[in-house]
């Protein structure tokens, strides 16, 4: 049998080593253990603050949680199982240092309050970095999007020809969905800097503690105004992660056009030899491995999403075990994030090249500039409807003869309708199709260079 603990003299026997085991969470909750010393000095000076403790036990703690902190980061201090967690590893090797006085840390606390507030801090600086790799990635786009204001794309719906478009416009609207991602997480970080600690296990505390100072230390918004909700809430975990999953769903759509991109069929950007891989049986090949891993471990942050979700909806008031599961599954959520956001970054940066001659070509050889025409009748005076079935027409007729609108002879055109004249040649050229969209948040070229101007300047504020 395992050694006793130190809280459970009211128990008779030891727990078996299996289910001591299963229960133990130091495993992965040491990553909280930076966050878990910088709450427990809060909580000591808050002690000495309020006369708890004398000012002379409070320097003591503080500076054998300060050694605590300085043997981890060397690799000296490496808790086992037997610590069962992260906060009892620290308060124990804090006894070692400081003798009885450091068993007075635990006083008008639980490891309830303890280990929300531990997590709260960890995903607060979590947050901080996601963001800092979010503008990072805005930063790349925006620099691609910049040098191809003027390079033409197909744009598509329901993955069909659509309208041309400038390559930067399509860029940028990654870049405002990665502001909307950014600013989400800003809203989420609300919650999260709330203070649990001082909410003891799940009423309170009789000592006269100073839970605002605290949390001032600390650099929380205010503390938990409910004991109950202090240390049963979850709902910031929850948000983080439909954040996170929102983040995936976004890098995974650009993940899934470069895929198609790069395919054979499509041809329009190279895969360089940084970011892509072979076959090991078929030696022509050069795999988009980091688009494909994004957009694989778009589910696996979705899971977590939902099983957190599921965690929380049958948990009754107040702390409860089940409790422990949320941490693995946000330590997962973070790490993934991090990575793919990362990974997206330096594909776009160095591991693509769009095919400039490629993409010309594609503008050029189909009917999505069939709208324009419909549009060029309308401002002659032809209602659009009636302009729309004639251009429709004009596409059937034309699919059957081979040819593509920009082949039609003025004659042609004038037969279908008296209203044609020369200048329909400019006005369904692929460059004239997309500069003349300059309507707000269109695909002209002044108006995507405003955009590129006006997301730069956005690189340098916060979300």
């Amino acid at each position: 049998m395992t050694e006793k603990k130190t809280w459970s003299d009211r128990f008779e026997t030891s727990l078996h080593p299996a289910i001591a085991e299963f229960n133990a969470s130091i495993g992965f909750d040491i990553e909280l253990i930076e966050y878990d010393i910088a709450g427990s000095i809060a909580h000591a000076q808050m002690l000495a603050h309020t006369g708890i403790i004398s000012a002379e036990e409070g320097e003591q703690l503080v500076r054998g949680l300060q050694q605590i902190l300085q043997e981890y980061q060397r690799g000296e201090f490496q808790p086992t199982i037997d610590a069962e967690d992260v906060h009892f590893a620290v308060e124990r090797r804090l006894t070692e240092l400081t003798g009885d006085v450091g068993k007075k840390l635990h006083t008008a606390r639980s490891r309830n309050d303890q280990v929300g507030t531990d997590t709260r801090l960890y995903l607060r600086d979590k947050i901080g970095d996601i963001q800092a790799r979010l503008r990072e990635f805005q930063r790349v786009l925006i620099n691609i999007a910049s040098e191809n204001i003027e390079t033409l794309i197909p744009g598509y719906t329901h993955l069909q020809r659509a309208q041309p478009l400038s390559l930067a416009h399509h860029l940028l609207a990654y870049v405002e969905m990665t502001q909307r991602d950014g600013e989400r997480l800003a809203d989420v970080c609300k919650r999260v800097n709330i203070s649990p600690l001082g909410s003891g296990a799940l009423a309170g505390t009789t000592f006269p503690i100073d839970r605002h100072y605290s949390a001032k230390l600390l650099g929380f918004d205010r503390p938990y105004a409910n004991s109950l909700d202090g240390v049963s809430d979850r709902d910031f975990a929850i948000e983080f992660a439909c954040s996170a999953s929102l983040i995936m769903v976004h890098l995974s759509r650009l993940a899934e056009e470069i895929i198609l991109w790069s395919s054979e069929e499509f041809r329009f950007v190279i895969l360089k030899d940084s970011c892509a891989t072979g076959s090991s049986i078929m030696p022509q090949k050069k795999n988009p491995d980091v688009p494909e891993l994004v957009r694989g471990k778009t589910g696996r942050v979705f899971g977590h999403l939902q099983g957190l979700l599921v965690l929380m909806k049958g948990l009754p008031l107040a702390y409860n075990k089940d409790l422990q599961d949320d941490k693995e599954a946000l330590f997962d959520t973070v790490k993934t994030v991090q990575a793919c956001v990362q990974a997206m970054t330096i594909l776009m940066e160095e591991g693509i090249g769009f095919r400039r001659d490629r993409l010309q070509n594609a503008v050029e050889s189909d009917f999505s500039n069939a709208t324009d025409v419909a549009d060029y009748l309308a401002a002659k005076g032809v209602p659009f409807r009636e302009a729309y079935n004639l251009v429709g027409k004009v596409v059937k007729t034309s699919l059957a003869g081979g040819k593509l609108l920009k082949d039609l002879t003025l004659e042609e055109w004038q037969a279908l309708h008296p209203a044609f004249a020369e200048d329909i040649y400019e006005a369904i050229a692929p460059r004239q199709v997309v500069a003349a969209r300059n309507s707000y948040g269109g695909t002209g070229f002044t108006r995507v260079k405003e955009a590129v101007d006006s997301a730069r300047d956005r690189l340098d504020s916060s979300f």
